[in-house]
Protein backbone atom coordinates (compact mmCIF):
# COMPACT_ATOMS: atom_id res chain seq x y z
CA UNK A 1 0.00 0.00 0.00
CA UNK A 2 2.98 2.28 1.18
CA UNK A 3 4.55 1.51 -2.68
CA UNK A 4 1.32 2.15 -4.73
CA UNK A 5 0.61 5.68 -2.48
CA UNK A 6 4.10 6.79 -3.50
CA UNK A 7 3.32 5.34 -7.18
CA UNK A 8 0.54 7.26 -7.65
CA UNK A 9 0.88 11.08 -8.54
CA UNK A 10 -0.17 13.30 -6.08
CA UNK A 11 -2.39 16.60 -6.47
CA UNK A 12 -4.49 18.92 -4.86
CA UNK A 13 -8.12 19.84 -6.11
CA UNK A 14 -8.92 18.13 -9.76
CA UNK A 15 -9.19 21.01 -11.97
CA UNK A 16 -13.30 21.28 -13.33
CA UNK A 17 -14.77 21.96 -16.40
CA UNK A 18 -17.75 24.71 -14.68
CA UNK A 19 -18.20 26.07 -18.05
CA UNK A 20 -16.54 29.93 -17.02
CA UNK A 21 -12.84 30.71 -18.17
CA UNK A 22 -10.87 33.59 -16.83
CA UNK A 23 -8.66 34.88 -19.45
CA UNK A 24 -5.06 37.51 -18.40
CA UNK A 25 -3.99 39.68 -21.43
CA UNK A 26 -0.69 40.90 -20.77
CA UNK A 27 0.75 43.25 -23.51
CA UNK A 28 4.49 45.20 -23.55
CA UNK A 29 4.99 47.41 -20.65
CA UNK A 30 5.64 50.63 -22.69
CA UNK A 31 1.99 49.64 -24.50
CA UNK A 32 -0.16 52.79 -24.23
CA UNK A 33 -4.10 52.92 -23.05
CA UNK A 34 -5.52 53.48 -26.91
CA UNK A 35 -3.10 50.90 -27.47
CA UNK A 36 -3.68 47.91 -24.97
CA UNK A 37 -7.40 48.69 -25.79
CA UNK A 38 -7.13 48.07 -29.32
CA UNK A 39 -5.00 44.71 -28.60
CA UNK A 40 -7.72 44.19 -25.94
CA UNK A 41 -10.77 43.96 -28.24
CA UNK A 42 -8.60 41.69 -31.14
CA UNK A 43 -8.43 39.23 -28.41
CA UNK A 44 -11.87 39.41 -27.51
CA UNK A 45 -13.35 39.40 -30.86
CA UNK A 46 -11.12 36.38 -31.57
CA UNK A 47 -12.56 34.42 -28.19
CA UNK A 48 -16.35 35.15 -29.56
CA UNK A 49 -15.57 33.56 -32.97
CA UNK A 50 -14.87 30.07 -31.48
CA UNK A 51 -17.78 28.19 -31.87
CA UNK A 52 -17.34 26.71 -28.04
CA UNK A 53 -17.65 30.19 -26.33
CA UNK A 54 -20.93 31.65 -25.82
CA UNK A 55 -20.14 35.32 -24.42
CA UNK A 56 -17.07 36.99 -23.52
CA UNK A 57 -16.54 40.33 -21.22
CA UNK A 58 -13.27 42.39 -21.60
CA UNK A 59 -12.18 44.84 -19.61
CA UNK A 60 -8.53 46.60 -19.53
CA UNK A 61 -7.04 49.27 -17.03
CA UNK A 62 -5.39 49.36 -13.46
CA UNK A 63 -7.57 48.62 -11.10
CA UNK A 64 -8.01 45.99 -8.17
CA UNK A 65 -7.50 43.13 -10.29
CA UNK A 66 -5.11 44.32 -13.14
CA UNK A 67 -1.91 45.26 -11.34
CA UNK A 68 -0.67 47.48 -14.12
CA UNK A 69 -1.90 49.32 -17.37
CA UNK A 70 -0.52 47.05 -19.76
CA UNK A 71 -2.73 43.83 -18.39
CA UNK A 72 -6.10 43.01 -19.08
CA UNK A 73 -9.37 40.31 -17.99
CA UNK A 74 -11.21 38.43 -20.12
CA UNK A 75 -14.66 36.44 -18.44
CA UNK A 76 -15.26 34.02 -20.98
CA UNK A 77 -18.87 32.02 -20.58
CA UNK A 78 -18.84 28.23 -22.60
CA UNK A 79 -21.40 26.53 -24.02
CA UNK A 80 -23.23 24.13 -22.39
CA UNK A 81 -20.79 20.50 -22.40
CA UNK A 82 -22.98 18.57 -25.10
CA UNK A 83 -22.25 21.23 -27.47
CA UNK A 84 -18.90 21.79 -26.88
CA UNK A 85 -15.10 20.22 -26.39
CA UNK A 86 -14.09 19.84 -22.75
CA UNK A 87 -11.93 22.72 -21.40
CA UNK A 88 -8.96 21.98 -21.91
CA UNK A 89 -9.24 21.44 -25.39
CA UNK A 90 -10.64 25.15 -25.49
CA UNK A 91 -7.90 26.41 -23.70
CA UNK A 92 -5.25 25.05 -26.15
CA UNK A 93 -7.46 26.10 -29.39
CA UNK A 94 -7.84 29.57 -27.86
CA UNK A 95 -4.02 30.29 -27.17
CA UNK A 96 -2.90 28.80 -30.37
CA UNK A 97 -5.01 31.21 -32.01
CA UNK A 98 -4.59 34.31 -29.87
CA UNK A 99 -0.23 33.66 -30.53
CA UNK A 100 -0.98 34.75 -33.84
CA UNK A 101 -2.58 38.11 -32.43
CA UNK A 102 0.91 40.79 -32.36
CA UNK A 103 1.38 43.04 -29.37
CA UNK A 104 -0.24 40.88 -26.67
CA UNK A 105 -0.44 37.43 -25.07
CA UNK A 106 -3.70 35.65 -23.84
CA UNK A 107 -3.10 32.97 -20.51
CA UNK A 108 -6.61 30.93 -20.00
CA UNK A 109 -7.03 28.70 -16.59
CA UNK A 110 -10.70 27.50 -15.82
CA UNK A 111 -12.50 29.05 -12.87
CA UNK A 112 -12.94 26.84 -10.01
CA UNK A 113 -15.85 26.00 -7.58
CA UNK A 114 -13.49 25.17 -4.97
CA UNK A 115 -10.81 28.37 -4.54
CA UNK A 116 -8.62 28.23 -1.16
CA UNK A 117 -6.38 31.27 -2.84
CA UNK A 118 -7.48 35.51 -3.76
CA UNK A 119 -4.00 35.80 -4.83
CA UNK A 120 -4.20 36.81 -8.87
CA UNK A 121 -1.83 36.22 -11.42
CA UNK A 122 -1.97 34.99 -14.77
CA UNK A 123 -1.83 31.59 -14.41
CA UNK A 124 -3.14 29.01 -11.66
CA UNK A 125 0.14 28.68 -9.85
CA UNK A 126 2.69 30.72 -8.17
CA UNK A 127 6.21 30.87 -7.89
CA UNK A 128 7.92 33.55 -5.56
CA UNK A 129 11.50 34.80 -5.56
CA UNK A 130 11.60 37.39 -2.47
CA UNK A 131 15.05 39.05 -2.17
CA UNK A 132 15.98 42.32 0.04
CA UNK A 133 18.34 43.73 -2.74
CA UNK A 134 15.69 44.69 -5.66
CA UNK A 135 18.77 44.84 -8.29
CA UNK A 136 19.79 41.28 -7.62
CA UNK A 137 16.23 40.19 -7.65
CA UNK A 138 16.15 41.67 -11.18
CA UNK A 139 19.30 40.00 -12.48
CA UNK A 140 17.72 36.06 -11.18
CA UNK A 141 13.80 36.45 -11.93
CA UNK A 142 14.53 36.49 -15.51
CA UNK A 143 17.06 33.36 -15.30
CA UNK A 144 14.20 31.42 -13.00
CA UNK A 145 11.59 32.07 -15.70
CA UNK A 146 13.66 30.73 -18.42
CA UNK A 147 14.66 28.03 -16.50
CA UNK A 148 11.03 27.08 -15.70
CA UNK A 149 10.31 27.22 -19.25
CA UNK A 150 12.36 24.62 -20.11
CA UNK A 151 10.13 21.87 -17.91
CA UNK A 152 8.08 20.15 -20.10
CA UNK A 153 5.98 19.63 -16.82
CA UNK A 154 4.75 23.00 -16.78
CA UNK A 155 2.86 25.80 -19.74
CA UNK A 156 2.25 29.41 -19.99
CA UNK A 157 4.89 30.26 -17.51
CA UNK A 158 4.39 33.91 -16.75
CA UNK A 159 6.62 36.69 -14.45
CA UNK A 160 5.39 39.75 -12.51
CA UNK A 161 8.88 40.96 -13.62
CA UNK A 162 8.87 40.48 -17.40
CA UNK A 163 5.46 42.17 -17.81
CA UNK A 164 5.97 45.42 -16.00
CA UNK A 165 9.94 45.82 -16.74
CA UNK A 166 10.76 47.95 -20.15
CA UNK A 167 8.01 50.55 -19.76
CA UNK A 168 10.36 53.69 -20.37
CA UNK A 169 10.21 56.61 -17.71
CA UNK A 170 10.85 60.68 -17.93
CA UNK A 171 12.40 61.96 -15.35
CA UNK A 172 12.47 65.81 -14.59
CA UNK A 173 15.47 66.44 -12.50
CA UNK A 174 15.43 70.07 -11.12
CA UNK A 175 17.95 72.71 -10.55
CA UNK A 176 17.05 74.22 -7.52
CA UNK A 177 19.28 76.46 -7.12
CA UNK A 178 18.69 78.12 -10.60
CA UNK A 179 14.77 77.35 -9.71
CA UNK A 180 15.46 79.26 -6.36
CA UNK A 181 17.18 82.40 -7.78
CA UNK A 182 14.27 82.82 -10.65
CA UNK A 183 11.80 82.59 -7.74
CA UNK A 184 10.10 79.11 -8.33
CA UNK A 185 9.06 76.96 -5.22
CA UNK A 186 9.35 73.40 -5.65
CA UNK A 187 5.51 73.05 -4.70
CA UNK A 188 4.70 75.55 -7.54
CA UNK A 189 6.42 73.00 -9.98
CA UNK A 190 4.41 70.05 -8.54
CA UNK A 191 1.22 71.55 -8.77
CA UNK A 192 1.90 72.58 -12.54
CA UNK A 193 2.75 69.18 -13.29
CA UNK A 194 -0.45 67.74 -11.59
CA UNK A 195 -2.58 70.23 -13.60
CA UNK A 196 -1.00 69.43 -16.74
CA UNK A 197 -0.99 65.70 -16.49
CA UNK A 198 -2.63 65.27 -13.28
CA UNK A 199 -6.68 65.36 -14.89
CA UNK A 200 -7.59 67.62 -11.07
CA UNK A 201 -10.89 68.54 -11.25
CA UNK A 202 -11.48 72.19 -10.79
CA UNK A 203 -15.26 72.56 -10.64
CA UNK A 204 -18.64 71.19 -11.43
CA UNK A 205 -21.54 72.31 -13.87
CA UNK A 206 -24.96 71.01 -12.32
CA UNK A 207 -27.69 70.89 -14.96
CA UNK A 208 -31.37 70.05 -14.38
CA UNK A 209 -30.87 66.68 -15.21
CA UNK A 210 -27.18 65.72 -14.98
CA UNK A 211 -23.83 67.25 -13.39
CA UNK A 212 -20.13 67.52 -15.58
CA UNK A 213 -17.36 66.73 -13.62
CA UNK A 214 -14.70 69.86 -15.10
CA UNK A 215 -11.18 68.15 -15.63
CA UNK A 216 -7.94 70.77 -15.89
CA UNK A 217 -5.36 69.00 -18.32
CA UNK A 218 -3.55 69.80 -20.86
CA UNK A 219 -4.91 68.81 -24.71
CA UNK A 220 -5.11 64.85 -24.83
CA UNK A 221 -2.43 66.00 -28.05
CA UNK A 222 -0.13 67.56 -26.16
CA UNK A 223 -0.44 64.06 -23.85
CA UNK A 224 1.26 62.00 -26.28
CA UNK A 225 4.70 62.94 -26.53
CA UNK A 226 7.25 63.90 -23.40
CA UNK A 227 8.39 66.86 -25.84
CA UNK A 228 5.24 67.98 -24.26
CA UNK A 229 7.24 69.03 -21.41
CA UNK A 230 9.28 71.22 -23.36
CA UNK A 231 6.07 73.47 -23.42
CA UNK A 232 5.22 74.06 -19.98
CA UNK A 233 5.29 76.83 -18.00
CA UNK A 234 5.54 77.36 -14.32
CA UNK A 235 4.98 80.95 -12.57
CA UNK A 236 7.59 82.89 -10.48
CA UNK A 237 6.38 84.14 -7.24
CA UNK A 238 5.98 87.65 -9.17
CA UNK A 239 3.18 85.79 -11.27
CA UNK A 240 5.96 85.44 -14.39
CA UNK A 241 5.85 82.30 -16.34
CA UNK A 242 9.14 80.51 -17.17
CA UNK A 243 9.78 77.52 -19.29
CA UNK A 244 10.40 74.40 -17.45
CA UNK A 245 13.47 73.66 -19.24
CA UNK A 246 14.83 76.66 -17.67
CA UNK A 247 15.86 75.60 -14.71
CA UNK A 248 15.15 71.24 -15.21
CA UNK A 249 16.73 68.91 -17.58
CA UNK A 250 14.57 65.33 -18.50
CA UNK A 251 15.98 62.23 -18.69
CA UNK A 252 14.60 58.37 -20.13
CA UNK A 253 15.05 55.06 -18.34
CA UNK A 254 13.42 52.11 -18.34
CA UNK A 255 11.32 51.97 -15.32
CA UNK A 256 8.90 48.97 -13.87
CA UNK A 257 5.70 49.58 -14.09
CA UNK A 258 5.09 48.58 -10.20
CA UNK A 259 7.29 46.87 -7.90
CA UNK A 260 5.67 44.13 -6.00
CA UNK A 261 6.23 43.08 -2.48
CA UNK A 262 5.73 39.98 -0.41
CA UNK A 263 6.59 40.07 3.46
CA UNK A 264 7.76 43.48 3.55
CA UNK A 265 10.84 42.55 1.17
CA UNK A 266 10.40 43.17 -3.13
CA UNK A 267 9.14 39.96 -4.50
CA UNK A 268 8.54 39.02 -8.17
CA UNK A 269 6.16 35.96 -8.75
CA UNK A 270 6.25 32.80 -11.45
CA UNK A 271 2.95 31.68 -12.41
CA UNK A 272 2.40 28.81 -14.52
CA UNK A 273 -0.13 25.98 -15.18
CA UNK A 274 0.20 22.09 -15.21
CA UNK A 275 1.18 20.36 -18.92
CA UNK A 276 -1.22 18.07 -19.58
CA UNK A 277 -1.21 14.90 -18.11
CA UNK A 278 1.16 16.34 -15.20
CA UNK A 279 0.54 16.65 -11.45
CA UNK A 280 0.67 19.13 -8.99
CA UNK A 281 3.29 16.67 -7.48
CA UNK A 282 5.49 15.97 -10.40
CA UNK A 283 5.30 19.99 -11.44
CA UNK A 284 6.63 20.73 -7.48
CA UNK A 285 9.45 18.33 -7.72
CA UNK A 286 10.51 19.30 -11.59
CA UNK A 287 11.01 23.19 -10.29
CA UNK A 288 12.71 22.02 -7.29
CA UNK A 289 15.46 20.12 -9.51
CA UNK A 290 15.67 23.68 -11.53
CA UNK A 291 15.91 25.58 -8.55
CA UNK A 292 18.41 23.26 -7.34
CA UNK A 293 20.61 22.86 -10.79
CA UNK A 294 20.34 27.22 -10.70
CA UNK A 295 22.00 27.71 -7.96
CA UNK A 296 20.13 30.23 -6.36
CA UNK A 297 22.72 33.26 -3.73
CA UNK A 298 21.48 32.60 0.19
CA UNK A 299 20.12 35.99 -0.08
CA UNK A 300 17.19 34.95 -3.02
CA UNK A 301 14.13 33.11 -1.31
CA UNK A 302 12.20 30.62 -3.74
CA UNK A 303 9.07 29.10 -2.50
CA UNK A 304 5.27 27.91 -3.51
CA UNK A 305 2.61 30.39 -2.84
CA UNK A 306 -1.63 29.90 -2.77
CA UNK A 307 -2.54 26.65 -3.99
CA UNK A 308 0.60 25.01 -4.55
CA UNK A 309 1.81 26.10 -1.13
CA UNK A 310 -1.25 24.57 0.55
CA UNK A 311 -0.94 21.51 -1.66
CA UNK A 312 2.63 20.95 0.63
CA UNK A 313 0.81 21.97 3.60
CA UNK A 314 -1.89 19.71 2.99
CA UNK A 315 0.97 16.44 2.13
CA UNK A 316 2.27 16.74 5.60
CA UNK A 317 -0.29 16.34 7.22
CA UNK A 318 -2.15 13.23 4.99
CA UNK A 319 -0.31 10.62 7.16
CA UNK A 320 -1.46 12.18 10.63
CA UNK A 321 -5.03 12.11 8.98
CA UNK A 322 -5.52 8.78 8.29
CA UNK A 323 -2.86 7.08 11.53
CA UNK A 324 -5.66 9.84 13.31
CA UNK A 325 -8.24 7.73 12.07
CA UNK A 326 -7.37 4.43 12.34
CA UNK A 327 -6.50 5.09 15.99
CA UNK A 328 -10.11 6.20 16.69
CA UNK A 329 -11.48 3.20 14.67
CA UNK A 330 -9.55 0.82 16.64
CA UNK A 331 -10.46 2.45 20.07
CA UNK A 332 -14.11 2.38 19.54
CA UNK A 333 -13.72 -0.86 18.53
CA UNK A 334 -11.81 -2.61 21.19
CA UNK A 335 -14.58 -0.56 23.77
CA UNK A 336 -16.92 -2.31 21.90
CA UNK A 337 -15.56 -6.09 21.80
CA UNK A 338 -13.75 -5.67 25.25
CA UNK A 339 -10.30 -6.60 23.54
CA UNK A 340 -6.98 -5.47 22.44
CA UNK A 341 -6.83 -8.03 19.95
CA UNK A 342 -9.71 -8.29 17.53
CA UNK A 343 -10.02 -4.74 16.44
CA UNK A 344 -7.17 -5.66 14.90
CA UNK A 345 -8.55 -8.85 12.83
CA UNK A 346 -10.97 -5.97 11.74
CA UNK A 347 -8.65 -3.05 10.66
CA UNK A 348 -6.55 -6.08 8.85
CA UNK A 349 -8.76 -5.76 5.84
CA UNK A 350 -7.98 -2.02 5.52
CA UNK A 351 -4.73 -2.79 3.44
CA UNK A 352 -6.37 -4.28 0.83
CA UNK A 353 -9.18 -1.74 0.22
CA UNK A 354 -6.08 0.65 0.05
CA UNK A 355 -4.02 -0.96 -2.32
CA UNK A 356 -7.38 -1.47 -4.42
CA UNK A 357 -7.80 2.63 -4.23
CA UNK A 358 -4.83 3.34 -5.29
CA UNK A 359 -4.28 0.88 -7.86
CA UNK A 360 -7.86 2.60 -9.42
CA UNK A 361 -6.39 5.60 -9.04
CA UNK A 362 -3.46 4.24 -11.18
CA UNK A 363 -5.74 2.39 -14.04
CA UNK A 364 -8.10 5.80 -14.19
CA UNK A 365 -5.03 8.19 -14.15
CA UNK A 366 -6.39 10.37 -11.49
CA UNK A 367 -4.42 11.95 -9.06
CA UNK A 368 -4.24 11.65 -5.57
CA UNK A 369 -5.80 14.23 -4.41
CA UNK A 370 -7.84 15.95 -1.27
CA UNK A 371 -11.12 14.53 -2.80
CA UNK A 372 -8.86 10.93 -2.91
CA UNK A 373 -7.98 11.32 0.73
CA UNK A 374 -11.69 11.71 1.58
CA UNK A 375 -12.24 8.27 -0.33
CA UNK A 376 -9.92 6.50 1.39
CA UNK A 377 -11.05 7.76 4.98
CA UNK A 378 -14.99 6.55 4.00
CA UNK A 379 -13.30 3.26 2.99
CA UNK A 380 -11.79 3.16 6.57
CA UNK A 381 -15.86 3.23 7.47
CA UNK A 382 -16.87 1.19 4.89
CA UNK A 383 -14.46 -2.00 4.10
CA UNK A 384 -14.54 -2.78 7.77
CA UNK A 385 -17.94 -3.38 8.28
CA UNK A 386 -17.43 -7.34 6.63
CA UNK A 387 -15.36 -8.19 9.23
CA UNK A 388 -17.34 -6.58 12.10
CA UNK A 389 -20.57 -8.78 11.00
CA UNK A 390 -18.72 -11.86 11.20
CA UNK A 391 -16.48 -11.04 14.38
CA UNK A 392 -19.47 -9.70 15.85
CA UNK A 393 -21.35 -13.30 15.29
CA UNK A 394 -18.59 -15.82 15.82
CA UNK A 395 -17.98 -13.62 19.45
CA UNK A 396 -21.30 -13.97 20.32
CA UNK A 397 -21.35 -17.54 19.72
CA UNK A 398 -18.35 -18.32 21.54
CA UNK A 399 -19.81 -16.68 24.16
CA UNK A 400 -23.25 -17.81 24.47
CA UNK A 401 -22.96 -20.91 22.44
CA UNK A 402 -19.65 -22.15 23.74
CA UNK A 403 -18.78 -23.01 19.91
CA UNK A 404 -15.01 -23.43 19.39
CA UNK A 405 -13.26 -20.89 17.40
CA UNK A 406 -13.35 -22.72 14.05
CA UNK A 407 -17.02 -24.26 14.63
CA UNK A 408 -17.97 -20.13 15.40
CA UNK A 409 -16.21 -18.31 12.83
CA UNK A 410 -17.26 -21.00 9.93
CA UNK A 411 -21.01 -19.74 11.05
CA UNK A 412 -20.39 -16.37 10.95
CA UNK A 413 -19.20 -16.86 7.24
CA UNK A 414 -22.19 -18.98 6.05
CA UNK A 415 -24.80 -16.94 7.76
CA UNK A 416 -23.22 -13.40 7.32
CA UNK A 417 -22.27 -13.82 3.65
CA UNK A 418 -25.48 -12.41 2.63
CA UNK A 419 -25.55 -9.32 4.53
CA UNK A 420 -22.04 -8.54 3.55
CA UNK A 421 -22.67 -8.70 -0.26
CA UNK A 422 -25.66 -6.78 0.18
CA UNK A 423 -24.43 -3.82 1.63
CA UNK A 424 -21.28 -3.85 -0.25
CA UNK A 425 -23.31 -3.86 -3.58
CA UNK A 426 -25.08 -1.07 -2.10
CA UNK A 427 -22.13 0.64 -1.65
CA UNK A 428 -20.69 0.31 -4.71
CA UNK A 429 -22.80 0.60 -6.83
CA UNK A 430 -23.71 3.94 -5.15
CA UNK A 431 -20.53 5.09 -6.03
CA UNK A 432 -20.35 4.18 -10.12
CA UNK A 433 -22.47 7.35 -10.72
CA UNK A 434 -19.79 9.28 -8.87
CA UNK A 435 -16.38 7.23 -11.06
CA UNK A 436 -18.22 7.26 -14.41
CA UNK A 437 -20.27 10.82 -13.97
CA UNK A 438 -18.68 13.55 -17.13
CA UNK A 439 -21.19 15.93 -16.52
CA UNK A 440 -20.45 19.47 -15.70
CA UNK A 441 -18.20 20.06 -12.51
CA UNK A 442 -17.35 15.83 -12.61
CA UNK A 443 -13.90 16.14 -12.12
CA UNK A 444 -13.96 17.23 -8.69
CA UNK A 445 -16.50 14.21 -7.84
CA UNK A 446 -14.83 11.33 -9.60
CA UNK A 447 -11.14 10.03 -7.60
CA UNK A 448 -14.15 9.94 -4.59
CA UNK A 449 -16.33 7.30 -6.62
CA UNK A 450 -12.85 6.00 -7.94
CA UNK A 451 -10.85 5.16 -4.72
CA UNK A 452 -14.34 3.65 -3.46
CA UNK A 453 -15.12 1.51 -6.01
CA UNK A 454 -12.13 0.46 -6.43
CA UNK A 455 -11.25 -0.32 -2.67
CA UNK A 456 -14.78 -1.87 -2.39
CA UNK A 457 -13.99 -4.18 -5.17
CA UNK A 458 -10.83 -5.43 -4.36
CA UNK A 459 -11.18 -5.95 -0.78
CA UNK A 460 -14.48 -7.65 -0.93
CA UNK A 461 -12.77 -10.35 -3.12
CA UNK A 462 -10.24 -11.10 -0.37
CA UNK A 463 -11.67 -10.36 3.20
CA UNK A 464 -13.87 -12.99 2.93
CA UNK A 465 -11.36 -15.40 2.93
CA UNK A 466 -8.28 -13.73 5.01
CA UNK A 467 -10.70 -11.94 7.88
CA UNK A 468 -12.10 -16.19 8.91
CA UNK A 469 -7.70 -16.42 8.64
CA UNK A 470 -6.71 -13.84 10.49
CA UNK A 471 -9.50 -14.39 13.16
CA UNK A 472 -8.35 -17.70 13.47
CA UNK A 473 -4.88 -16.65 14.31
CA UNK A 474 -5.40 -14.09 16.88
CA UNK A 475 -7.82 -16.67 18.90
CA UNK A 476 -4.74 -19.11 19.37
CA UNK A 477 -2.49 -15.76 20.02
CA UNK A 478 -5.49 -14.88 22.73
CA UNK A 479 -5.20 -17.96 24.17
CA UNK A 480 -1.72 -18.39 24.16
CA UNK A 481 -0.99 -15.01 26.16
CA UNK A 482 -3.85 -16.28 28.21
CA UNK A 483 -2.06 -19.71 28.94
CA UNK A 484 1.29 -17.88 29.32
CA UNK A 485 -0.66 -15.56 31.93
CA UNK A 486 -2.31 -18.28 33.80
CA UNK A 487 0.80 -20.27 34.45
CA UNK A 488 2.42 -17.07 35.66
CA UNK A 489 -0.07 -16.56 38.15
CA UNK A 490 -0.12 -20.39 39.40
CA UNK A 491 3.77 -20.65 39.37
CA UNK A 492 3.03 -17.18 41.67
CA UNK A 493 0.34 -18.97 43.73
CA UNK A 494 2.74 -22.51 44.23
CA UNK A 495 6.05 -20.90 45.04
CA UNK A 496 7.13 -22.62 48.42
CA UNK A 497 7.48 -19.12 51.41
CA UNK A 498 10.74 -18.46 52.31
CA UNK A 499 10.79 -17.27 55.77
CA UNK A 500 13.89 -15.62 56.64
CA UNK A 501 16.13 -17.23 59.78
CA UNK A 502 16.73 -14.49 62.35
CA UNK A 503 18.98 -14.73 64.69
CA UNK A 504 17.83 -14.59 68.64
CA UNK A 505 18.70 -11.79 70.60
CA UNK A 506 21.37 -12.20 73.39
CA UNK A 507 20.86 -9.55 76.24
CA UNK A 508 24.16 -9.30 78.59
CA UNK A 509 23.74 -7.23 81.62
CA UNK A 510 26.17 -6.99 84.68
CA UNK A 511 24.87 -7.27 88.68
CA UNK A 512 23.32 -4.66 89.78
CA UNK A 513 24.58 -2.01 92.83
CA UNK A 514 24.20 -3.93 95.93
CA UNK A 515 23.81 -7.10 94.64
CA UNK A 516 26.43 -10.04 95.18
CA UNK A 517 28.17 -10.70 92.01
Amino acid sequence: TVLLAILVPKGFFPTQDTGLLIGVTEAPADTSFARMRERQEAIATLVRQDPAVLNVASFVGADGTNPTPNSGRLSITLKPLDARERAGEVIARLQERAANVTGIALHLQPVQDLEVTTRVSGTQYQYTLEDADPVELAAWAPRVAAALRQLPELSDVTSEHEVGAGALAVSIVIDRDRASSLGILTQTIDDTLYDAFGQRQVSTIFTQLNQYRVILEVKPGMQASPAALEQIYVRTTNGDPVPLSAFARFETAPQPLAIHHQGQFPAVTLSFNLARGTSLGQATAAIRRAEAALALPPSVHAGFQGTAAIFHESLASEPVLIVAALLTVYVVLGVLYESYIHPITILSTLPSAGVGAFLALLLCGTDFSVIALIGIVLLIGIVKKNAIMMIDFALEAERQQKMSPDEAIYQACLLRFRPIMMTTMAALLGGLPLALGSGMGAELRRPLGITVVGGLLLSQVLTLYTTPVIYLYMERLASSVSGWRARRARRRRTAPAIIPMVPPVVSVSGPRPGEAG
